[in-house]
């Protein structure tokens, strides 16, 4: 072997062990965003049960407006036993981001919001320990209670964060993170 093609060998073989140096500065992996085509919120008391739904077929992203539904009225002075439950229907079978949620309890969060004037109250009734080890007291909001008084016509907000502050005072705007869905619905509180 000529000392040229030895040379030319060696310097390939160098420059090869320098590009896979374990010093690279490769970014960190993106957690991408989950992609949300229905929120069904239930709200049950004994046998009554009221469905807040919204479906967007192409996930927020397309041109197709969602389609929002209220399957019903609250009961004034009841409480409701509430959950949530996210699909992402692009895939078959549908994806269930319930369980991402689960497993990243500490990383997610629901804010649920109501008009003063439906005098409805909201009180966590799950917190991350329930779905992680070593998970904390901060609450996850897949699971909730829902409290009515009079009777009165206003919006209940649901918002979804990920990487929200924890602990936060309760509220979207102290919440911080970004917002994987939020959705508004009209309901209406009978006597």
């Amino acid at each position: 072997m000529n000392t040229r093609k030895f040379l030319s060998a060696m310097a390939i073989g160098s420059i090869l062990l320098t590009s896979c140096s374990n010093d690279d500065d490769s970014p960190a992996p993106i957690n991408e965003e989950e992609v949300i085509t229905t929120m069904t919120i239930t709200l049950q008391n004994g046998p009554e049960t009221v469905t807040l739904q919204v479906k967007d077929e192409d996930g927020g992203d397309g041109p197709k407006e969602p389609v929002i539904t209220v399957s019903g009225d609250l009961k004034a002075n009841t409480e409701y036993a509430g959950t949530v439950v996210l699909l992402n229907e692009t895939e078959t079978p549908a994806g269930n981001i319930n369980e991402e949620i689960e497993e990243e309890a500490d990383a997610h969060q629901f804010f649920y919001e109501v008009e003063d004037k439906l005098g409805i109250t909201v009180t966590y009734n799950d917190k991350e320990s329930d779905y992680i080890t070593n998970g904390g007291e901060d609450p996850v909001g897949l699971k909730f209670v829902v409290k009515t008084t009079a009777a009165a016509e206003g919006t209940f907000t649901a918002t979804l964060k990920h990487e929200p502050k924890k602990p936060n005072n309760g509220t979207v705007t102290d919440a911080g993170g970004e917002t994987d869905i939020a959705q508004a619905f009209s309901i209406k509180v009978v006597e």
